[in-house]
C-alpha cells in the first residue's frame, strides 16, 4: 500500500520488524492511520529473549485484526558455517559478539543480510527493481536523543531508501509505549539477544532470576572466549568505575547468582 504523499512511483513498503517497542509503536500507528505495509519481516537471531518469542502471536493476532500482513520470520542460512545461530558462532570460534569489540557485524550478518536477501527474493520488489524503484524499508528508530545517533550508516542505495516514522512524528520512546498501551497491546520486552553487549545490569538481574540456564549460557559463551580476549575483559568489555561494573558479565553473574536467587526464594 502507497502511503500518503508518496510519489506514486515507489516501489513496496516493508517493515524491518524487531518485536520490541519502537517498531511495535510504528505498526501499531500505521493501524491507525490505515497505513499498511507490503511486508513485515523479523530476522530472528535464534537467541532472543523467550519474552520476545512470545509477543510475536500476540502481534500477529493485532496485525490480522487490522488488515495487516503477518509477520514474516527470517533467519541466518549458512553456505559453509557449522552454526546457525549468533551464539553458535561464538561457541564454534570461541569468541563474544562482535558489539563486544565495538563493531557491529553481528546485526549486518543475522539481521539485515537475512531480510535482504529474503527481499531479493520476493517479486514485488523485483518488479519494482526491475521499473528502477527503490524498496522503502521502514526503521522504528525513535525521536529520542539515544536513538537519534543510529542509522546514519543506511544511506539510500539504487534498492533501497530508508524511512523512520518515529522520527517524523517526533515520538520518544514514552510515547511509543503510550501508543501500545493504548492500542490494548502488552509492552514487549527490549528486543535483543540474551547476551547482548548493550543489555543493562538491571536486565541480566532479570535474566538470572527468569531464565537461570539463558545465565548459565552467557557464562560459557565468556568463559570458552576468555582465553583469546586480549583488550577487553567480556562482554561488556572495561571495567566502568562508576558503578563497579565489570567488564565480564560472566563475572558479574557468578557474582549476583547467589544474592538474587535467595531474594528470589523468599
Amino acid at each position: 500500500m502507497r502511503v500518503a504523499g508518496d510519489d506514486p512511483g515507489d516501489g513496496p513498503l516493508v517493515v524491518a520488524y524487531g518485536l520490541g517497542v519502537d517498531s511495535t509503536a510504528v505498526l501499531v500507528e500505521f493501524a491507525r492511520l490505515g497505513i499498511r505495509p507490503d511486508l513485515i519481516l523479523f530476522a530472528d537471531t535464534g537467541d532472543e529473549k523467550p519474552e520476545t518469542y512470545a509477543f510475536l502471536p500476540v502481534m500477529q493476532e493485532f496485525l490480522a485484526r487490522h488488515g495487516m500482513p503477518a509477520v514474516v520470520t527470517v533467519r541466518y542460512s549458512p553456505k559453509h558455517d557449522r552454526y546457525l545461530t549468533l551464539e553458535e558462532n561464538c561457541l564454534a570460534n570461541r569468541t563474544l559478539p562482535s558489539l563486544a569489540f565495538g563493531r557491529k557485524a553481528c546485526s549486518q550478518k543475522f539481521k539485515v543480510a537475512p531480510q535482504n536477501a529474503y527481499v531479493s527474493e520476493w517479486s514485488p520488489a523485483q518488479r519494482a527493481w526491475a521499473m528502477g524503484q527503490q524498496v522503502r524499508k521502514v526503521i522504528g528508530y525513535d525521536a529520542g536523543p539515544a536513538d537519534m545517533r543510529r542509522g546514519k550508516d543506511l544511506k539510500p542505495c539504487k534498492r533501497y531508501s530508508y524511512w523512520y516514522p518515529l522520527r517524523d512524528w517526533g515520538w520518544d520512546r514514552e510515547q511509543c509505549k503510550r501508543a501500545i498501551v493504548e492500542a490494548g497491546l502488552p509492552l514487549p520486552c527490549k528486543s535483543a539477544c540474551f547476551y547482548c553487549p548493550a543489555s543493562q545490569t538491571h536486565e541480566i538481574d532479570s535474566l538470572i532470576v527468569d531464565h537461570p540456564d539463558l545465565a548459565a549460557r552467557i557464562v560459557t559463551m565468556e568463559d570458552l572466549a576468555r582465553p583469546k580476549l586480549k583488550k577487553i575483559e567480556g562482554l561488556w568489555r572495561k571495567s566502568r568505575k562508576r558503578d563497579g561494573r565489570p567488564g565480564s558479565m560472566a563475572d558479574y553473574i557468578r557474582r549476583r547468582l547467589p544474592i538474587l536467587t535467595t531474594i528470589a526464594a523468599e
